[in-house]
């Protein structure tokens, strides 16, 4: 059996899956990259994923991870306010409306501390992070070029697609390329990777599960059972006023009809999951975890008030500790160790 882990993006919400991440990692005794086989993750789920991937000393083939899934949490909830640092010109008026939200720089330093020289070779499990590249508008997925199986086949592509070639970048550039929100960052260039630019692949996966599963099936080919992992990083609830709604235009809709795509897609995903991958032997083989937000600011991607971050992790705690969630966990973990 295979098993694939799936995080999905939500800014500053990557938080709750962090602490979920850490109470697997306590309950099994073992690293997450040990636990599964392939590990995806849109946006800040790639930074997770990738964080939880990387090697503690790259030189070495049997290297312990260098970030346990509480360290990978401490070291994101502390970066956050560094990631999503408000520049000047957005307090200037109307200045909102024709700024990007966040430089890069600040994003850009924290993926480079996190990862530095590595690359996606180097991964301890083999990883997916969904990105879209917009000169050729078409999805992208930054993969492991080796899977410990041996070569990763590259999917075909439809006649028009001409994305680049798969090409053993950095970590730190999968990373940023699948977290460029539009409206937030910048879209990302790759210097290996001449020609084409990145945007957030919660565009189009944001809970790349579904796309995990898809690649699992051609690169582990021979494997007929798989087990699918979804963590998700909070529900939003918080009601769109139709009355509002009916005023905005092109700029009142921008952030708003963002995060109704990324959570939208998300919840396709599980239904489609729910679906595809049933029990086998009345054992369950998917599983999804979900927060339910309180609408209060814990929606927001990018709120990084300190008391909005405790309220996140919170959130996370929660779910490890709801009697519905414990059983699921409880059940996951067995699989985890013995299949």
């Amino acid at each position: 059996m295979k098993k694939i882990l799936s995080i999905d993006g939500g800014g500053v919400r990557g938080i709750i899956p962090a602490v979920v991440l850490d109470d697997i990692e306590k309950r099994t005794g073992k690293p997450i990259s040990e636990l599964f086989d392939l590990i995806a993750g849109t946006s800040v789920g790639g930074m997770l994923a990738l964080g939880l991937a990387i090697p503690k000393n790259p030189e070495s083939q049997n290297s312990a991870p260098k970030y346990s899934a509480k360290e990978l949490g401490e070291s994101l909830k502390r970066d956050l306010p560094t990631i999503f640092k408000r520049p000047f010109l957005l307090n200037l008026p109307f200045g909102q409306f024709f700024y990007r939200r966040y430089s890069q720089r600040g994003i850009e330093s924290v993926l480079d501390n996190y990862f530095g020289e590595a690359r996606l070779s180097d991964a301890l499990a083999d990883v997916l992070i969904p990105s879209y590249e917009i000169e050729q508008r078409s999805p992208e997925f930054f993969r492991s070029p080796h899977s410990r199986l041996g070569e990763v086949p590259e999917a075909p592509k439809a006649p028009h697609n001409d994305t680049p070639p798969h090409k053993n970048i950095y970590m730190k550039e999968a990373a940023r390329a699948s977290s460029a929100a539009p409206t937030y960052f910048v879209p990302k260039k790759i210097s290996s990777l001449p020609g084409y630019a990145f945007i957030d692949g919660g565009v189009f996966a944001n809970n790349p599960a579904m796309c995990a599963y898809a690649e699992a099936k051609a690169i582990y080919a021979d494997e007929e059972e798989f087990l699918v992992v979804s963590l998700g990083t909070g529900a939003a609830h918080a009601p769109i006023n139709e009355k509002d709604a009916s005023k905005w235009g092109h700029i009142g809709w921008a952030r708003p009809m963002l995060d109704i795509m990324m959570d939208g897609s998300s919840d396709t995903v599980d239904y489609q999951l729910r679906q595809v991958v049933p029990p086998v032997n009345g054992r369950r083989r998917y599983f999804r975890f979900q927060a339910q937000l309180d609408g209060a600011g814990t929606e927001k991607l990018d709120n990084t008030d300190p008391f909005n971050l405790d309220k996140l992790e919170a959130l996370g705690i929660d779910i490890t500790k709801d009697p519905q969630y414990r059983k699921l966990l409880d059940e996951l973990c067995d699989c985890l160790l013995h299949g």
